[in-house]
């Protein structure tokens, strides 16, 4: 009996293509999600068109080309190989699906393919282990609009958040522990920033991430000396959550301390965040600093302990085998 139940993941996304006018293209549907920029459209829109996409873009292009590979982004390179990966898990108990939330493979055209060929219900897994409005929300309210664009309602399970999941703390350990074979550092837990003014309106991604660090730091047993947490990836004038990454950087420094390993728990894949602005820019800044040794733990990817972290979350989601062959 064909699967009728379909696993969509879903990330942020990236370019199509390693051009200005993808980039640009990207950006503009990515800054203009007024869940993601929560400022008055009539005071956003004509800045960021106007100001910040003709000059973010060549920018954002130049970071894309330092990590481009031979398949293309690295996001979607690691979440392609996640979504293979964990079709191998589920065999024929439900098709595994990837889509964007923007950029491609996008929602629409994922969507419609699963409706077509019959799937009646749909589990989406949105790959943010920490809840927010600016990723996790905007993902959910895409995912309605466009169901209902596409006048379609299947059964659907939404899972928004795993930041206590005890395998993901644990494939997250692993990675730490494998990287650590070869001499124990300072940790550093960078995840990306928020604007102070979300959490201030009660989004739980801050909190979220505390308790992600505070979990992988008692997992591998460290003292509070040993390890630290930063904000990451801020952008515009307004306060964003805090410690700021760099600002960590310099105090461990100033403490004397000369080696550190970062690792980036918020993300689920290897991205321009981790790859460029962690692994060169932070780097640089951290050895120009006077500090001596710098690692970056890279994300889970498509590590088996993070594919079998995903198939734990979505297995409870799926029909019952016991119910379908009875049926048959």
């Amino acid at each position: 009996m064909p699967a009728t139940t379909a696993v969509v993941l879903t990330n942020l996304g990236m370019p199509d293509r390693l051009e200005r006018a993808a980039v640009r293209q990207f950006l503009r549907e990515f800054l203009s999600d007024p869940l993601v920029v929560r400022l008055p459209r009539a005071f956003w829109l004509p800045l960021l068109h106007g100001i910040i996409l003709p000059l973010r873009s060549g920018r954002t292009l130049e970071a894309y080309r330092r990590v481009w590979r031979d398949d293309g982004s690295p996001l979607l390179a690691f979440a392609n190989r996640q979504r293979e990966a964990l079709q191998q898990l589920m065999l024929e108990r439900a098709h595994v699906e990837l889509a964007m939330r923007y950029g491609n493979p996008s929602f629409p055209s994922v969507l419609r393919l699963l409706r077509d060929a019959g799937v009646g219900k749909l589990v989406v897994l949105p790959l943010y282990p920490q809840y927010s409005v600016t990723t996790t929300a905007t993902s959910y309210k895409h995912l309605l609009a466009t169901l209902a664009e596409l006048d379609w309602n299947p059964a659907l399970e939404f899972i928004g958040y795993y930041p206590d999941h005890p395998a993901y703390i644990a494939a997250l350990a692993q990675s730490v522990r494998e990287h650590w074979r070869q001499g124990q550092r300072h940790l550093l837990m960078s995840f990306h920033g928020l604007p102070q003014a979300n959490v201030d309106r009660g989004d739980p991604y801050q909190q979220q991430c505390e308790k992600t660090a505070r979990l992988l730091a008692r997992e591998l047993d460290l003292d509070e000396s040993d390890w630290s947490i930063g904000y990451q990836s801020r952008f515009g004038r307004q306060t964003w959550i805090q410690p700021y990454t760099s600002d960590v950087l310099h105090g461990l420094v100033e403490r004397g301390i000369r080696g550190v390993d970062v690792i980036c728990p918020g993300f689920s894949a290897d991205c321009l965040e981790t790859l460029d602005e962690i692994e060169v820019e932070y780097r640089n800044e951290f050895l120009g600093l006077g500090g001596e040794d710098f690692a970056y733990i890279h994300a889970l990817n498509d590590r088996d302990g993070h594919i079998e972290m995903m198939r734990q979350l979505v297995e409870p989601c799926l029909p019952d085998d016991r119910v379908r062959a009875g049926s048959e």
